[in-house]
């Protein structure tokens, strides 16, 4: 018997993956909730069916609902129920202090971030800062991660984007922005 490739959306678990945490694979779970009414029903409603009905833990409640509203066209790649986010990510080979200090000190700040000027409205010592940007109307939520003695994460979230395209646009600027860090503390 000849065995087929498994096909995965950019951006999607496997079916393999889902089916071995919730029993079901991406097209089983779109035709259960397909046939349950989903498509007419709110986020939280599908959330309710899936816990109620199958089973199915919190995680992956959320999960199976994001994907089966994306693959539907009832919401967008990056759009949350409060608007539209993306996150981004980077390990540096910094001790933690390092890290958060070059983002809470301004002159740090910019060498690397193209918008310096932005109001850091809370910030906790090695642990996160929330942000407002300077267009006033979004925010980044920052966390830090230590990884060792040596070495640390930094995760950034930009919260309440306009749209997808915004959010691409976002994404495609924290990755750069965060690969300027990255060379400014060595690498």
């Amino acid at each position: 018997m000849k065995k087929t490739a498994e096909r995965k959306k950019p951006g999607r678990m496997s079916d393999a993956a889902v089916q071995s945490k919730t029993g079901k694979t991406w097209p089983e779970w779109f035709k259960v909730l397909d046939a349950a009414g989903a498509r007419k029903m709110s986020h939280q409603q599908i959330v309710a069916v899936l816990s109620k009905q199958h089973g199915v833990g919190p995680w992956w409640q959320q999960m199976v609902t994001v994907v089966y509203e994306q693959e539907r066209g009832l919401r967008e790649k990056y759009e949350t129920a409060a608007g539209y986010q993306v996150s981004r990510s980077v390990t540096v080979a910094v001790p933690l202090a390092e890290l958060f200090a070059a983002w809470d000190n301004k002159r740090q700040r910019a060498r690397w971030l193209k918008e310096p000027d932005l109001v850091v409205r809370k910030a906790t010592l090695n642990k996160s800062m929330r942000i407002t940007w300077p267009d006033g109307r979004t925010n980044v939520e920052v966390s830090f991660y230590a990884k060792g003695d040596a070495k640390s994460q930094v995760a950034v979230q930009h919260n309440k984007l306009a749209d997808a395209k915004d959010s691409e646009r976002k994404r495609a600027y924290w990755g750069e922005a965060l690969e300027r860090l990255k060379e400014m503390l060595g690498g």
